[in-house]
């Protein structure tokens, strides 16, 4: 299973250099202009992981693989892009394809870089991004509900939560609460452009990084209950064209314990509800990545369906106790190798071997 984030921001707050200091790439055309991204540019990234390595010296495997991220660069938008201003119309088809929402907000004063309005605002630039996709899911919403009135309801539990929406969107209110309310392939199902997780990175100059600064504190206190993650898209840059051991001391000389990209992808990991479990052999130790309070038998899907089909129990041995007693065999002998059946939700960190009827 892996996952995508949609980068988006008003032009010129740094999405594709950010973009392509997260995907070490150079995909992303950066220049001083608004709309420099015209269509979506797209990065995977291995998820950084340590206990791969540990669990893989352990095993003696051939290779790690990593489960995946995918970032997608969005063309900026404006004011009105749920009108078609702007790039709107296609920033908003692309935007529908992601799993979640990476706002990227401009804090930093910089007299080289355009910006859009005059001032530096990073709340009131989320606020008219906010604005517009509200508004694109309010006349999204009108459609399909003009629609269904003429239609029988194939679905009443999805009709319910879009019924709602388009109250609480008529009023000008937000509707993420909904998504507490609702079955979480229910809201998927809605489509709707609000209702996406949420991260709200603060693209900082390198001063701010690491304690932040006047921008990134009013971001924060503003948004308590989003996550919120400083990156500076400078620095990423920077330690990207560094050998792994000079980059350490880099970090360690300016006070980062870890890069944007192990951040983010923490943050997109809390707010999609996403855990790991891991497999270990001779030919290769292997990250998946499944929604956290998953049964083993929908972990087993994520390797194959034929898993999930035939599926009979599942061994499992916690992470800490595989390290501690140096493998499988040792957690054997001591009794923490697992058999677990159908109902076992799957913990993060669990090393697992599923048995399954062919």
């Amino acid at each position: 299973m892996s996952f995508k984030c949609g980068i988006v921001g008003l032009p010129n707050v740094g999405k594709s250099t950010t973009f392509n200091a997260l995907t070490k790439s150079k995909n992303a055309e950066v220049a001083n202009f608004p709309f420099c991204t015209i269509e979506p540019n797209v990065g995977v990234v291995s998820v950084p992981d340590e206990r791969l390595k540990k669990i893989s010296d352990i095993a003696k495997s051939e290779k790690i693989i990593h489960t995946l991220i995918t970032f997608v660069d969005i063309a900026g938008l404006v004011a009105g892009a749920s009108k078609g201003e702007g790039l709107g119309n296609k920033f908003l088809s692309h935007i529908r394809e992601v799993d979640a929402v990476v706002h990227l907000l401009r804090c930093f004063d910089s007299d080289n870089i355009q910006n859009v309005n005059k001032t530096v605002d990073p709340n009131r630039d989320l606020e008219i991004i906010e604005t517009e996709l509200m508004l694109a899911d309010l006349e999204s919403l009108e459609k399909r509900l003009d629609k269904k009135k003429k239609n029988k309801s194939e679905n009443e539990e999805l009709d319910n939560l879009l019924f709602e929406a388009l109250e609480l969107l008529r009023k000008g209110d937000s509707i993420n609460h909904l998504r507490n309310h609702h079955e979480e392939k229910i809201v998927k199902m809605s489509n709707l452009l609000t209702l996406k997780p949420k991260i709200i990175v603060c693209n900082t100059d390198e001063a701010s990084v690491v304690n932040g600064n006047e921008y990134t504190k009013k971001v924060t206190e503003k948004n308590k209950d989003n996550e919120v993650v400083l990156i500076s898209a400078e620095i990423e840059q920077q330690i990207n064209e560094l050998e792994a051991n000079d980059a350490k001391v880099f970090m360690n000389e300016i006070g980062l314990k870890e890069t944007g990209l192990d951040r983010l992808i923490k943050s997109s990991y809390k707010s999609l509800d996403l855990a790991t479990y891991f497999t270990a052999g001779p030919q290769e130790t292997r990250a998946w990545t499944v929604k956290r309070n998953s049964k083993a038998p929908d972990a087993a899907a994520v390797i194959h369906t034929d898993f999930k089909k035939g599926f009979i129990k599942a061994e499992v041995i916690d992470y800490e106790n595989y390290i501690k007693f140096n493998g499988e065999a040792g957690c054997r002998d001591n009794g923490k190798l697992r058999i677990e059946g159908k109902e076992y939700i799957v913990q993060d960190g669990d090393v697992l071997h599923f048995r399954f009827n062919t």
